[in-house]
């Protein structure tokens, strides 16, 4: 079994970093870490850490590997979309020919790029990537409020 040594700077490192780093994942490591740092047995620091045995192992494992600075990277850098290359131009085409539905950017995107993407991939684009004014769906944008519901606006003051 490895021993770990933490000094009393690094304890107050991970204390710190344990609710502070900006990523939660990296925060759940920090954890582990500090709770090894408290003596605690796996078992214990899976339980009070709510991760897997085998969690707290990799971690340590990291840790082992490339000190702290390796368990603050993050492995993963995300799915990149063939779209992503053609994000200009169909950017440009759909704000000069706003489609009226998901199924007529899926044909606007196919005509233009030769990439045929379902609906489901082709609204999420749309959302994330491009300024698309139906973006929003009609449940979510702002109407106009009836002037016989609108408040009253009063510009009483109270006596004093």
């Amino acid at each position: 079994m490895r021993v770990f040594t933490f000094s009393p700077e690094v304890v107050a490192e991970l204390r710190y970093e344990r609710y502070h780093h900006p990523h939660p994942r990296v925060q759940r490591k920090m954890e582990v870490l500090w709770l090894k740092s408290q003596e605690l047995t796996h078992a214990a620091i899976a339980k009070l850490a709510a991760v897997s045995p085998r969690s707290v192992q990799r971690y340590l494992d990291e840790c082992a590997a490339g000190g702290r600075a390796r368990l603050r990277r993050l492995g993963w850098k995300g799915t990149r979309s063939e779209l992503d290359g053609h994000q200009p131009s169909l950017e440009a085409y759909v704000v000069e020919h706003p489609p009226r539905s998901a199924r007529e950017a899926q044909q606007a995107i196919e005509r233009q790029t030769g990439i045929r993407r379902g609906l489901s991939p082709v609204r999420a684009f749309l959302g994330k990537k491009l300024a698309w004014p139906g973006a929003r769906s009609e449940r979510s944008r702002p109407r106009p409020i009836p002037r016989s519901r609108r408040p009253m606006s009063t510009t009483s003051s109270c006596p004093g």
